[in-house]
């Protein structure tokens, strides 16, 4: 698995579908330079965890607009299945009411590229190409600053969903960080202090804590 934090965050331009009903092509990460960015990829749509996740980050996203921070969802399904899976009510197994941006990495190179796809291509002893493993994303999140660069990730395994929260707590230490120059110690949260990077402020910090 790669480390992508410290890394610019790989490119792209697919289709995907915005405000829970238009498709559109050629969507860029790029067109978000100067906000931060959440990328998630989730494994698949009309699952269980799936819209669980989905959801969750819907209930948290005028917190992450307020952050100046886009939300990103993708999953290696076309945006034909995106929308439809958009149209159906939540009582139906659906995502209706979904507003930010799902990305249909149909040709599974954007999960390759930020090393979650699962399972891989092969070749068998025919020379045939075989594919080991299913070939849909892992539980990626990727955090994004304004520059583009991968200042954080975490990967679920299949049935593991993530914690909504733990990503805005992310976000926060960064703009913490970037806003008054301190670091961020373990189980920091908003609206309490960071320490200087130094010997005397870590020593303060400890012996208050």
């Amino acid at each position: 698995m790669s480390v992508l934090v410290g890394k610019k965050a790989p490119a792209f331009s697919a289709s995907a579908v915005i405000n829970g009903k238009d498709i559109v092509n050629n969507f860029t990460l790029e067109q978000f330079k100067g906000k931060y960015v959440i990328l998630f990829f989730y494994p698949k749509d009309f699952t269980f965890v799936c819209p669980t996740e989905l959801f969750a980050f819907q209930e948290k996203l005028a917190e992450f607009q307020s952050r100046n921070v886009e939300v990103i969802a993708a999953s290696t399904d076309t945006e034909q299945s995106h929308w439809g899976w958009l149209q159906m009510e939540k009582n139906h197994g659906g995502i209706k009411g979904i507003t930010y941006p799902i990305v249909a990495d149909t040709n599974k190179t954007i999960s390759m590229n930020y090393d979650v796809l699962a399972g891989d291509f092969d070749w068998n002893d025919n020379g045939e190409m075989v594919a080991t493993g299913e070939l849909i994303a892992y539980r990626g999140l990727f955090l994004i600053d304004r520059e583009g660069t991968v200042r954080h990730q975490i990967v679920n395994d299949l049935p593991l969903g993530r914690n909504v929260d733990e990503a805005l707590r992310m976000v926060d230490a960064l703009q913490h960080l970037e806003e008054n120059g301190e670091v961020c110690p373990a189980n920091w949260s908003k609206g309490k202090a960071g320490l200087n990077a130094t010997h005397e402020g870590i020593a303060n910090y400890l012996s208050t804590h």
